[in-house]
This record gives structure tokens, C-alpha cells and sequence, in this order.
């Protein structure tokens, strides 16, 4: 089954995208100068720290493993005095937060200094992003609005590595079906951010694609002891029993933090109406279940529903169903809402404009204390469900033999 995609634009399609556009241009410009008018310190004007911002994370702590002081990175104290020992003694705090799977990336990137390595790293998983959704088929043209969204700009602004996590699920998605061994080492590879994979083990379990499951698991298992032998096995232990419960201590922290303006899930958004820490997990867990349940309906066998859009709105859904994800985590989000936009059953022309340009304005709300950022992937993947349904049972009525 495939969607019914507009073959003509009209005056209004080409105003709205030509205004969007300009929209874009102009805050992606304004953004990035910020970023990179630097202070004596050579601090960013918009980050206060290095304009790198968490792409210093992984170049400095893959450099401590290259000297053979892996062990820094699971020390909070000595991992920041190591930082500020190579880079300013003014930096602000930071954490190292990554399973030690990402070291196998991030060492060849820490041989090179760090402005090309930052340079190699934005535009190489934003290459990784262009490959990854190729096999959608959405046209050159939405592809390029794709890698040069918001959502992929503000990743870039946050050297994270969401343009990677995104091409590794959504990527794997799209193939899934045709290529399965593929699609398990990219869901292997997906491991350096597990919690945006929480769908995917449902998706092919509902699907009855084991190859793709026994790859993935291969996968991953290669990786950790690949992991192991390079940096010591000692680190998984050190990364469960310090870094794991650093990161959760962030996460239930009091709100609202500063690094929480960009949260955008349903745990966040709990947190921020006044519900305490158990009852949002509470409230994430109810919406968990919902996620899990949507994306075993979306990938059982037999449902009447395009390839693409079943993999766009499990990319949505992926970040519903995690209880820690920022605005540089919803480029998945970019792409639903850059095919819905190509659709004759798409939301209103507005809402779509909202929803593309959301990542640059999110934290602009959340710090005036509206934590609303959630109702973008909400409000998306509600309407996708709710149009799938529909044409399904249209397709359903469409098909009963007549009773004349």
C-alpha cells in the first residue's frame, strides 16, 4: 500500500514552504553566529562552554582512552579536572554519559584536533542521515530539507549525535524488511543510545523477523567485547555502576534545570506540571505501553500501511516511549513531518510549519515555564494513527463484495 502523494503544489504549498524556508534560514544563521562569536576564553555566546558543546564529550574522553585513562571517564571529579586541564580551567561542569561502545567512534575522531574532528563529525552523520532515508523514497528534494531541518541544525548547535542515533533507527526500519542482516547491525550500532531503541525489538518481533533480531544481537554482543578488548572489560562495569546512576540522578533532578529547557518527553513534561519524580515515571510508563502497542499494530503482518509511513511513525513514536530525550532527538520527528507535508492526507499547512521549525523555538517555551514541547510528537503521531486507520477501513470497505 502506498500514500496518495501530491503530484502538483499550489500557491499557498509554495508560499508556506517559501516562508518557512526563509524562517529557517534566518534562525539558522542567527543561531550559529551565537554559537561561534566566542569570548576571551573561547567560550560560545550561546553555550557559555565550548561551542563544541557534547561533541567535547566524546573527542576529549576518546583522547583520555587513546593516553590509557579510560578509567577518568567514570570518575565525575577527575574527569572534569582532566577537561579542564585540556581545554580551560573556566569550563563549566560536565559528565561523561555514553555506554563506552561509542569510544570505537570516537577515537579515530579524537586522532585529528578537535575543530576538523567536529567538522568531520557533523557533516559525516549528517551524510549517515542522507543514506539512512534514501530508502524511503520521499525525492531528492524533501531529502535535502531533511538534512538541513531544524532539528538537524540544533543537533549540529549541540554537537550530539542525533543526525547518527536517527539514521541507525530509522535507517534500520526502512530496510528491515528487504535487507534484515543490515538492518540488525544498524540496530547493533543503535546501542550507543539504547534508549532511543526501546520500539525496536517489538517492531521485529511483531513482525517475525528473527533475522533481524539474531543480527542485532550479534551485533551488539560483537561490539561489546570488541569494546572490552580495546579499553578493558572493566569498563561495563564501571559504566553501570557510575555513569548509569549519574545519569539517572539528572534526569529525576529537581526541576526545572537549565539542560532540561530542551526536554521534550513525557517524563519531562510531568516533571514539569508539579507531578513528582515516581508518578511521571508512572504517567511514562502508561505512555510507554501506548508507544509499544502502536508499533506492534503498525508492523503486524497484513496491516494496510505504507513501508514509510510505518517507519516515520515509529520513529515518533521512539521518542514517546523513552523517558529521556531532548529537542536534538526528534530529527526523526523532521523527517515524519517532511513526508506528511508531501501527502494529500497531511495535518493543517500551519501546524505542519510549527511542528518543523519547533526545535529551534522549544527551549524559548520551556524556559517561561510551558513544558509543551511533547505535543509536537503527540499531536503527529496521533494523526498519523488516526489516518492510517481511516484509509485502511476505507481500503477494507472498498474491497467487501457488493451485496446488490
Amino acid at each position: 500500500m502506498e500514500p496518495n502523494w501530491i503530484s502538483t503544489r499550489s500557491l499557498l504549498d509554495v508560499a508556506i514552504v517559501t516562508v518557512v524556508s526563509i524562517i529557517g534560514v534566518w534562525m539558522t544563521g542567527f543561531y550559529m553566529s551565537m554559537l561561534w562569536n566566542l569570548d576571551g576564553r573561547g567560550f560560545s555566546e550561546l553555550s557559555h562552554r565550548l561551542p563544541y558543546w557534547d561533541f567535547t564529550n566524546l573527542w576529549a574522553g576518546s583522547r583520555m582512552a587513546i593516553d590509557g585513562h579510560v578509567a577518568v571517564l567514570f570518575d565525575v571529579d577527575a574527569y572534569r579536572a582532566a577537561l579542564r586541564a585540556m581545554f580551560s580551567p573556566d569550563l563549566p561542569n560536565q559528565e561523561w554519559s555514553y555506554p563506552p561502545n561509542i569510544l570505537l567512534l570516537g577515537v579515530p575522531l579524537a586522532a585529528l584536533p578537535i575543530l576538523p574532528a567536529y567538522v568531520v563529525w557533523t557533516v559525516g552523520t549528517a551524510l549517515c542521515l542522507w543514506l539512512a532515508i534514501r530508502p524511503l523514497k520521499l525525492g531528492a528534494a524533501v531529502e535535502l530539507a531533511i538534512v538541513l531541518s531544524p532539528a538537524v541544525i540544533w543537533n549540529s548547535v549541540f554537537g550530539q549525535n542525533g543526525a547518527l542515533t536517527t539514521a541507525l533507527l530509522v535507517g534500520g526500519l526502512a530496510v528491515a524488511p528487504r535487507r534484515p542482516l543490515l538492518a540488525g547491525i544498524l540496530f547493533g550500532l543503535l546501542t550507543i543510545k539504547p534508549h532511543l531503541g526501546i520500539l525496536v525489538p517489538f517492531c521485529l518481533l511483531a513482525n517475525g523477523n528473527w533475522r533481524a533480531i539474531f543480527a542485532a544481537i550479534g551485533t551488539a554482543v560483537l561490539i561489546a567485547v570488541a569494546t572490552g578488548l580495546f579499553f578493558g572489560f572493566d569498563v561495563w562495569r564501571l559504566f553501570l555502576t557510575e555513569t548509569r546512576p549519574l545519569m539517572t540522578a539528572i534526569m529525576e533532578a529537581p526541576y526545572p534545570q537549565p539542560y532540561q529547557y530542551n526536554a521534550i518527553t513525557v517524563f519531562f513534561t510531568a516533571r514539569a506540571i508539579g507531578i513528582g519524580v515516581t508518578a511521571a515515571y508512572g504517567v511514562q510508563a502508561v505512555a510507554t505501553v501506548a508507544c509499544i502497542a502502536a508499533a506492534v499494530w503498525l508492523w503486524w503482518p497484513g496491516r494496510l500501511v505504507s513501508h514509510q509511513e510505518r517507519v516515520v511513525l515509529t520513529a515518533i513514536l521512539a521518542v514517546l516511549a523513552t523517558p529521556y530525550g531532548y529537542t536534538y532527538d526528534t530529527i526523526g520527528v523532521a523527517v515524519a513531518v517532511a513526508m506528511l507535508a508531501t501527502m494529500v492526507s497531511r495535518p493543517p499547512r500551519l501546524i505542519l510549519a510549527i511542528c518543523w521549525l519547533w526545535p529551534f523555538v522549544a527551549h524559548l517555551f520551556i524556559h517561561g515555564g510551558y513544558c509543551v514541547g511533547v505535543l509536537i510528537p503527540l499531536f503527529l503521531a496521533a494523526w498519523m494513527m488516526l489516518s492510517i486507520r481511516a484509509t485502511g477501513r476505507k481500503a477494507e470497505i472498498s474491497a467487501e463484495p457488493s451485496l446488490a
